[in-house]
């Protein structure tokens, strides 16, 4: 096996680990001793964990799924300790049914669901409470007092993010709540940990218990200060939490300590990228310059785009975070989240039961009238970015005598790639940029007819990497870098892909793309 092609010693030190790892030049004469990078991608369904060889090239993976806990209430939440026992599981499979060796192991790359938020006994390292699963509403009265208050704006200033109980600040403001006056004074004096699923598997897997996090999962709190790059100690007052129940926060490629992997490794292995999910798929996209833009299709969709050193808050309805911290400097994304894209597939079969599997969704949309004028807007818990509406109800419109399953299939594919054309021309007006191609990932690219109609929507080149698992290949790579196993312009070129171009009319573009926009307008309830 051949591995990196250049010279470099890098010496990696941190909380219980110095070492150099050495790469000598790839004529088969003496590879680096530490040639292999785990990443662990810690999900919403599940946990994976990734082997990556000294190429970047992914090897093997291995998952294991956690419960969804969902009470009478619809409260939405996840078991901590099932979450940790897991990631050590699908490390410790993943290395033995590999053949390699622990001790070839150089780092460990995390990514995690962003959200979801946890509470800890900073001593013992117990829950006091299962993880609130990110898509959990409980918390939305205590987002709604805050509003109430008149701090909404303030808020969005300073954190970059429309006040609202999705983040993890209400949430843990509930937690708190929730436990009385004795838990409350407890986190004030220090001895509570609140934190997302990042810090809670730092925390767990670290030999000296390290509490961080990194620069893009604190971005996504709404505690964090975007311009001042610190907790903001007036907001955390607003919401009831003490600064001193809050992970110290670091750069993404740093090293937040080492971990044996409750026995696996001989000698400890430094964890040396973290990042939530999103910013990971970003960066393992390769989206590392201002202007460039990847879509993440799933239930729902995140899009992100890269907006180099400087934050733009937005008037177009998306929000303003922290790609990752590298290296010392920092670099902000502007983001919009969609809560139905292939949720919309899913309702087509187990609903409307229309199709019997996601597959047949191609071949219909292509045998459908191209000229019907169906849309669907798929507002069923109300829409997202750009729109904001919470009481926005779903719609099925522009039916004619001649509609049928396949115009309905093909309108519910189509308002997939009109929720991510609003999202990009959204950027577009933010920035002033003008966005070349779009990188997108997730289950929904594999279809053909979807690909086609979004770049023609959206009037850009489509890219689909080969991979799927962007998420963990961003945080390994993170960490493969950090630990001097990767160079960064190396690894651009592991990753083949396949690519739509625009083939549409401008004027038919603009037609089509108005019908949307009216549609929508007719389920607004503002």
């Amino acid at each position: 096996m051949m591995f990196m092609t250049f010279l470099r010693a890098r010496t990696v030190e941190g909380p219980g680990v110095q070492g150099r790892f050495f790469i000598y030049n790839s004529n088969g004469v003496g590879n680096m001793e530490k040639r292999y990078i785990i990443g662990i991608d810690q999900s919403t369904q599940g946990t994976k964990a990734l082997l990556f060889d000294g190429e970047g090239h992914l090897l093997r993976r291995t998952d294991l799924p956690h419960r969804q806990i969902v009470n009478e209430k619809g409260w939405v939440s996840h078991d901590l300790n099932e979450i940790y026992r897991n990631t050590v599981q699908t490390v410790k499979t993943l290395v033995a049914e590999s053949g390699v060796a622990p001790e070839e192991i150089a780092g460990i790359g995390i990514s995690n669901q962003r959200e979801t938020t946890a509470i800890w006994d900073k001593a013992t390292g117990e829950p006091l409470e299962e993880a609130i699963v990110w898509q959990c509403g409980r918390a939305s009265g205590i987002a709604q007092e805050i509003a109430e208050q008149g701090h909404a704006e303030e808020i969005r200033e300073a954190t970059g993010l429309q006040l609202s109980a999705y983040f993890p600040a209400a949430k843990m403001a509930w937690l708190l709540r929730n436990g009385g006056e004795e838990r409350q004074k407890r986190a004030a004096d220090g001895k509570l940990c609140l934190g997302t699923i990042d810090s809670w598997l730092v925390y767990k897997l670290t030999g000296d218990h390290a509490f961080k996090t990194d620069f893009s999962n604190a971005s996504r709190t709404q505690l964090f200060n975007l311009k001042t790059l610190a907790w903001d100690e007036k907001i955390c007052e607003m919401f009831g939490i003490p600064v001193c129940a809050l992970a110290r926060v670091c750069d993404s490629d740093a090293v937040y300590g080492t971990t044996t992997m409750e026995g696996l490794f001989s000698e400890p292995v430094p964890i040396c990228g973290v990042l939530g999910d999103s910013h990971a798929a970003l960066f393992g996209q390769g989206c590392l310059k201002p202007g460039m833009i990847k879509a993440t299709y799933g239930t729902g969709s995140s899009l992100m785009m890269n907006i180099g050193d400087k934050p733009i808050q937005s008037s177009h309805g998306v929000v303003t975070s922290l790609a990752w911290g590298r290296g010392g400097k920092v670099d902000y994304v502007l983001e919009g989240n969609l809560n139905y894209t292939g949720a919309v597939i899913t309702w087509l079969k187990d609903d409307l039961k229309l199709i019997s599997s996601a597959k047949e969704t191609e071949g219909l949309a292509r045998e459908a009238n191209p000229a019907d004028r169906t849309y669907v807007v798929p507002a069923f818990t109300g829409l997202g970015a750009p729109y904001w509406d919470e009481k926005a109800t779903a719609s099925i419109s522009g039916i004619t005598r001649t509609t049928g399953k396949a115009e309905v299939v093909k309108a519910a594919l189509d308002c997939i790639a009109y929720q991510i054309t609003d999202l990009v021309r959204a950027m577009e007006q933010d920035t002033g940029m003008r966005i070349e191609e779009l990188r997108v990932d997730g289950g929904p690219t594999r279809n053909g007819y979807l690909m086609q109609f979004q770049s023609d929507i959206t009037n850009k080149r489509v890219k689909i990497p080969d991979a799927e698992e962007l998420s963990g290949i961003g945080a390994a790579y993170m960490a493969g870098i950090s630990a001097g196993v990767y160079d960064l312009e190396k690894l651009a070129g592991n990753m083949k892909r396949s690519v739509y171009e625009p083939k549409m009319d401008d004027e038919i573009r603009e037609k089509k793309y108005a019908g949307w926009k009216k549609a929508v307008d007719g389920v607004l309830s503002k």
